[in-house]
């Protein structure tokens, strides 16, 4: 029986590029301290309120320095009426690029996790704050609408995955990469097409059409959600092959970023539908 159960677990590993790191086979049934579903969940929750930090952050530098500064730049996001002052912009700035530096370094230097992972956390905090209190200013209920509905999606996941309706087969994970490279490469594309002159009036046309920005807003959360089903099967495999409890960090920084990533999404969905709406 032991035997099935490694060789479901290897075959895992081989589905997932999360999985196959972390099943190193000198540390599968490890014999010192090893991880717990309970922990894993108590190190999500923790770089969840790293986030909610990273908002309240925001929230006291908006109300004490960026509020007595002059506007240094007033734009339109999706009909959105956004003016922000030169810290603003410097702050966003940083937490954006902190933000992508300390994701790297959680995700693939697993020790530095609990410190990075903490530190990505409340950056992109930083950033959703800003999103709910400079760019929908006066529509602020909308953030607690995408909690709700961010709330709705990883418990319906969670869910599907614990009754083996949604299992991370080698399949899933082959149309689950293949949906996000796809996705990965409409973003280049874009962005080439956007820098040559004689294609950009076409790529700004097509991606600032409402309907297909709405088309790729939803696709890529369903891209996250379907993410979900990866890291809840990550942490069934550090979990039940008793792999070493420092791999915590990594599993529950895995499910942390998703959720976030999935709240940023519906958030800006809501957002482009709210600015579009007559």
């Amino acid at each position: 029986m032991n035997q099935v159960n490694n060789a479901k677990s290897k075959s895992m590993s081989h589905a997932n590029p999360v999985m196959k790191r972390l099943g190193k086979l000198d540390e599968i049934n490890y014999d010192g301290k090893t991880a717990a579903y309970g922990r894993i969940a108590g190190k999500t929750a923790m770089f969840l309120l790293w986030a909610v930090a990273g908002m309240l952050i925001y929230l006291f530098l908006n109300a004490n320095m960026f509020a007595n500064e002059p506007t240094a730049v007033s734009f339109e996001y999706y009909r959105f009426t956004v003016a922000i002052s030169s810290s603003q912009i410097g702050f966003f700035i940083g937490a954006g690029i902190l933000g992508i530096i300390t994701q790297l370094l959680a995700m693939f230097v697993i020790v530095t996790a609990p410190v990075t992972g903490s530190i990505y956390a409340a950056c992109e905090g930083f950033i959703i704050s800003f999103l709910i209190f400079t760019v929908l200013k006066g529509y602020e209920y909308l953030g607690l609408l995408a909690l709700a509905i961010t709330i709705v999606v990883v418990f319906t996941m969670a869910m599907l995955y614990a009754t083996g309706v949604i299992r991370a087969s080698k399949k899933f994970h082959m149309v689950l990469f293949t949906l996000f490279g796809a996705m990965i490469g409409i973003s280049i594309v874009s962005f080439i097409g956007y820098l040559i002159p004689v294609t950009r009036p076409f790529v700004s046309m097509v991606m600032g059409n409402f309907w297909i920005s709405i088309a790729l807003t939803l696709l890529s959360i369903i891209i996250a959600t379907f993410f979900l089903i990866s890291d809840f099967a990550t942490i069934e495999y550090v979990v039940e092959n008793k792999m070493p409890a420092k791999y915590e960090w990594s599993a529950a920084f895995g499910l942390a970023f998703t959720i976030l990533w999935i709240y940023v999404r519906i958030l800006d969905l809501i957002i482009q539908i709210m600015g579009n709406k007559d």
